[in-house]
């Protein structure tokens, strides 16, 4: 059988004993600083010269779903499931032009 995405990312965790320092406030925390690292590479760039160096993209937009992952792991949210939600709310809130 396939791991999974998250059974990947929690067993990566817990095989270096992480887990404790992945409370929900140092995840949106890194969250963050990793979206941080993204945007970096896009400072004072167009968005073809951004993404230049995919490589680094990847790895910082790697970083950034990893800890969205956990935060929703910890909180037992279902990731499919939330963004259908939000996008019902985008739907309302900003509906499709009609032609």
């Amino acid at each position: 059988m396939t791991k999974t995405s998250m059974e990947k990312i929690n067993a990566f965790r817990d095989e270096r004993h992480w887990r404790p320092f992945h409370n929900e406030k140092d995840l949106a925390l890194s969250i963050s600083l990793e979206a941080s690292e993204l945007l970096e590479l896009f400072q004072w760039k167009t968005a073809e010269e951004g993404v230049q160096d995919i490589e680094r993209v990847k790895e910082e937009l790697a970083d950034v779903l990893i800890y969205s992952y956990m935060m929703a792991d910890n909180l037992d949210l279902d990731i499919d499931e939330i963004i259908n939600e939000k996008l019902i709310k985008n739907a309302e809130k900003y509906p499709a032009p009609k032609d």
